[in-house]
């Protein structure tokens, strides 16, 4: 038999490596957690300032609640487990996007526009390319209530100050229309089968293989020549009169869909100025929940994006009440780690013990004065001997002339 404390992998006793944590989960140390803290409090500040009133969606949801309309994708990405109470399966949230819409929909029930944002932590079953492991810090905000591109254009605005506020330079974002290949898909008559094999090589711009799907899959030559042609309508703004000509046949969903991302350039241009927009019309992120715009931020050096977010109308549907919704998320470890921001840890002061009875007490009350301005106040502790320093200590707090005056560390 097997010793109990015996882990047979490598034959190393389980109390030599119990301090490992699992594959893509990660934690932070100062000062680290201490600055994606600052940043926390920082973008929630930023989101109220902006009318965003913050939820905090359930840690775990019975499964069917959690995944309703989210689509295939998310229920692979969603740990699993059984209530011991109820016997039912539940869910641990990997994207509290679908969560906040049930919020809106079913327990706010408002009927005007509703902006709402959140910041939690969400576990996944797998890494993906959007966060580096598989316990990202979601941070996100919603617009429900409002159709037109406007709430559109405020997302692509918020998300953008997000990343500007997380100290990241030279953002690019990617825009494109789900409705364009949707559209396309159901003129050619494809099946669900053929629309996603067809998806998923639109993703990877195999044009080769995107050839063959089509030649078997869609017996319109003209359809067959649109769907075809979304591989290569990317680039700037010019690139959607190019689509407009290219795909005139279309019918009027597509122009549509067009326009609407010419208007939303338009207004993008007049509230952000100078902000970098490349239209990609295979871009599909989010295809089988989003309904239309979809939009995704890059920056130089990170070949993922750092946030992404769109339009989807219909999810508030399957808990009772049809929203229009736009909104984006990010990861907040990810623009923590991604910030041209220096990493520095706050500056302190030290108070050592007083021996005096009678100056103990108005130690502690400058103490106190101090920290309600602001400062950071360690005390030494009887029998410490670690170098204050160690603890981001540059001041003290002295006795002068029978008064506490804070001066430099010596």
């Amino acid at each position: 038999m097997a010793h109990p404390n015996l882990d047979l992998s490598n034959n190393v006793p389980k109390e030599k490596n119990s301090w490992l944590l699992p594959d893509g989960i990660d934690e932070f140390l100062p000062p680290q957690a201490e600055r994606l803290e600052r940043l926390r409090r920082s973008i929630l500040d930023l989101y109220s300032s902006w009318g965003y009133e913050y939820v905090i969606p359930p840690m775990v949801e019975y499964l069917e609640s959690l995944l309703v309309g989210a689509g295939t994708e998310l229920e692979l990405e969603t740990f699993k487990l059984i209530d011991q109470k109820s016997g039912r399966l539940l869910g641990v949230h990997a994207d509290m996007t679908p969560q906040v819409a049930r919020i809106d929909a079913h327990r706010l029930n408002r009927t005007g526009p509703t902006r709402l944002c959140y910041l939690d932590v969400v576990l996944h079953t797998r890494q993906d390319g959007f966060s580096r492991g598989r316990c990202p810090l979601q941070v996100g905000a919603e617009l429900y209530g409002h159709a037109s591109i406007e709430s559109d254009v405020e997302s692509i605005h918020l998300m953008v100050e997000t990343l500007r506020l997380a100290g990241l330079d030279e953002i690019h974002i990617d825009l494109g229309h789900v409705g364009i290949f949707r559209a396309l898909a159901h003129r050619a008559g494809l099946t669900a089968s053929q629309e996603a094999l067809l998806f998923n090589a639109l993703q990877r711009k195999a044009k080769p293989e995107i050839e063959g799907l089509l030649s078997e899959s869609c017996k319109n030559a003209d359809d067959r020549t649109m769907l075809l042609a979304l591989v290569d309508l990317n680039g700037g703004t010019e690139v959607l009169e190019k689509a407009r000509k290219i795909l005139h046949a279309a019918g009027d969903e597509v122009l549509k869909a067009i326009d609407t991302l010419q208007q939303i350039a338009a207004h993008a241009a007049q509230r952000m100025g100078d902000i970098s927009l490349y239209f990609d019309l295979a871009e599909l992120r989010g295809y089988r929940y989003q309904t239309g715009v979809v939009f995704a931020a890059f920056v130089p050096g990170h070949g993922q994006e750092v946030a992404r977010g769109g339009r989807y109308d219909d999810i508030g549907s399957v808990f009772g009440r049809s929203r229009p919704a736009t909104g984006f998320s990010s990861d907040l470890k990810t623009l923590m780690l991604l910030s041209n921001s220096a990493l520095s840890r706050p500056s302190a002061i030290v108070a050592y013990p007083c021996d005096d009875s009678d100056q103990r007490a108005a130690l502690q009350r400058f103490i106190e004065a101090l920290r309600e301005e602001g400062e950071r106040v360690i005390e030494f502790l009887p029998g410490q001997s670690t170098d204050m320093s160690d603890s981001g200590c540059d001041r003290k707090i002295v006795e002068v002339n029978g008064q506490w005056q804070v001066v430099e560390l010596e």
